[in-house]
C-alpha cells in the first residue's frame, strides 16, 4: 500500500512537471509548497492549469478503479466494468440529451460559462444515465444466472445506446456533433475552478458509499445465498453499489468523457499486488492503483516536449488491454481471478 501512495505522489509530481512547457521537479515541488519561485510563469502554468488536472486526475482514477471493483464482484465477473456492461454508454447519452438536445448553450464546453448550474445538469443528466442502465442490467441479472451471458447483455445493451446517441447526431447540427465528438475522446484539461470543486464532491460522495459497502462486497464474493444466510440485505447492498457507482461513473462521464479499461484493468492490478480479496483492503488500494495509472496515462498523453495532446481515452485503452490479456493468460480459469 506504501509503495502505491508512493507511485501516486511521484506520478503527481510528474504529470505537473511535463508537457509542452518543461518545469524542473525541485521548481514544482517548491510552487506546490507554496514558496517563491524565479520564474512566475512557472507559478502559474502549474497553480492555474496543471495542478487542476492532476487533481482531476486523482479523481477520475480513485472512482473508475472503485466502481470497476464493485462490478467485478457484484457480478462475480472479471470482466466486468462500467464500460463492458453499458454503464459509460448510459452516462454518454444522458450527456448527449443534455448536448444534443440543448442546443450549442448547452454543450459540454459551455458549463465553463454556466458555471455551478451547468456543471450540475452534467452530472445529473449523466448518472441517471448511467444509474437506468444499471438498474436494467440488475434487473436482468435476477433472470440470467451465467456471467457470461449478463456480460453480452450489457454489450448489447451499449450497443443500442451508442446507436441511440449516432442517430441523434445524425440529425443534430455540425456544431453540436463536434463539440460532442470532442467530449467522447476523454479529456482531463477542461476541470477547472468550481467544476473541479463539484467532480471531487460527487466522487467523493460515491467513494464514502464504496467504502460502506466493503462487508457487503466481502458476502457477495461467495454469492447471494450465502450473502443472506449471513444477515445480509441483498437489496440493500445492490442498492448502495447502485448509488455508488452511478454516482462514480456519471459524474467522471460527465466532465471527462468515456474513459476506458481502468475500471477493468486496476482491480485485476490491485488483487494481484496485494495478494487479497479483502475489499477493506482492495477499495483503498483501488483508488492508489487507479490514480497512478491515470496519472501516468496523462503524463504519456501529453508527449512531454510536443504541443500535441493524444486523447486520454486512446492511451488508457494502450495500456489497459494488456492488463486484461495477462489477466486471461496468466489465469486461463478467467473466473478464478476475483479469489
Amino acid at each position: 500500500m506504501l509503495a502505491l501512495a508512493g507511485l501516486v505522489l511521484l506520478g503527481f509530481v510528474l504529470d505537473i512537471a511535463l508537457g509542452p512547457v518543461r518545469i524542473p521537479v525541485l521548481a514544482v515541488v517548491k510552487i506546490l509548497l507554496g514558496q517563491p519561485t524565479d520564474n512566475p510563469a512557472w507559478a502559474f502554468i502549474v497553480r492555474e492549469i496543471r495542478l487542476p488536472k492532476a487533481l482531476t486526475a486523482l479523481a477520475v482514477g480513485s472512482g473508475l478503479a472503485v466502481s470497476g471493483l464493485q462490478m467485478q464482484t457484484l457480478f462475480r465477473n472479471p470482466l466486468a466494468g462500467p464500460s463492458a456492461l453499458g454503464l459509460t454508454a448510459g452516462a454518454g447519452l444522458g450527456v448527449a440529451v443534455v448536448m444534443l438536445a440543448g442546443g450549442s448553450v448547452a454543450n459540454g464546453f459551455a458549463i465553463r460559462a454556466l458555471g455551478l448550474a451547468g456543471s450540475w445538469t452534467l452530472v445529473l443528466a449523466a448518472t441517471t444515465g448511467a444509474g437506468l442502465v444499471m438498474a436494467l442490467v440488475l434487473a436482468l441479472s435476477a433472470r440470467v444466472r451465467d456471467n457470461v451471458v449478463l456480460l453480452i447483455v450489457g454489450l448489447m445493451l451499449a450497443s443500442v445506446t451508442g446507436a441511440i446517441v449516432s442517430l441523434w447526431q445524425y440529425f443534430s447540427a455540425p456544431e453540436q456533433i463536434q463539440e460532442y465528438l470532442l467530449w467522447t475522446f476523454g479529456s482531463l484539461g477542461g476541470v477547472v475552478g468550481s467544476h473541479l470543486a463539484v467532480l471531487a464532491a460527487v466522487v467523493g460522495v460515491g467513494l464514502v458509499l464504496a467504502f460502506a459497502s466493503a462487508k457487503p462486497l466481502n458476502a457477495l464474493l461467495l454469492g447471494e445465498n450465502y450473502a443472506r444466510s449471513m444477515g445480509l440485505t441483498v437489496g440493500r447492498s445492490r442498492t448502495l453499489i447502485i448509488a455508488s457507482t452511478s454516482l462514480l461513473a456519471g459524474a467522471i462521464t460527465a466532465f471527462c468523457g468515456p474513459i476506458g479499461f481502468v475500471g477493468i484493468a486496476v482491480p485485476h492490478l490491485t488483487r494481484a499486488l496485494l495478494r487479497t480479496a479483502d475489499h477493506r483492503l482492495l477499495l483503498p488500494g483501488a483508488c492508489l492503483g487507479g490514480a497512478a495509472l491515470t496519472l501516468a496515462c496523462d503524463c504519456v498523453a501529453q508527449l512531454p516536449g510536443s504541443q500535441t495532446s493524444l486523447p486520454l481515452s486512446v492511451v488508457t485503452s494502450l495500456l489497459g488491454a494488456p492488463v486484461v490479456l495477462w489477466v486471461v493468460l496468466r489465469r486461463q480459469n478467467i473466473r478464478s481471478s476475483l479469489t
